[in-house]
């Protein structure tokens, strides 16, 4: 069974830009390793205007931001994990983690889902503060 995303863009806040918070099968993946104040990746650097999200995965592995902790991830660590695509599947694994938090586990996304939710997000720019 595949797992399911979600995109959220949260408006921008007294500490931060918009930023990103991703929902896997119902949980916020962020939220649940960073915590309260912590942060995802600012929304135009997931979701750019000028050029494809690299959120879209490739053949090949890439390493991604996925969140920090409200100390920063420069303190103790953040959220990543590599994105990469295979066939009709984009897979999430490899998680590295702030300082003594749990990993998630790893995601594997049917291609088809996952892209239609990556476009919707991408084209939802009512975040932007233009």
């Amino acid at each position: 069974m595949f797992d399911r995303l979600e995109i959220r863009v949260l408006p921008r806040g007294p500490r931060f830009a918009a930023q990103v918070r991703f929902w896997v099968n119902g949980e916020d993946v962020v939220h649940g390793v960073v915590g309260d104040g912590g942060r995802g990746p600012f929304a135009r650097d997931a979701l750019p205007a000028d050029r494809p999200s690299p959120l879209r995965g490739r053949g090949e592995a890439r390493r991604l931001f996925f969140g920090e902790p409200e100390c920063t991830a420069g303190c103790c660590g953040g959220l990543s994990a590599f994105v990469q695509r295979t066939g009709g599947l984009v897979c999430w694994t490899g998680w590295e983690t702030p300082r003594d938090e749990s990993a998630p586990r790893d995601f594997y996304f049917e291609a088809t889902q996952y892209d239609a939710e990556l476009a919707r997000a991408e084209a939802d720019r009512s975040w932007r503060m233009d």
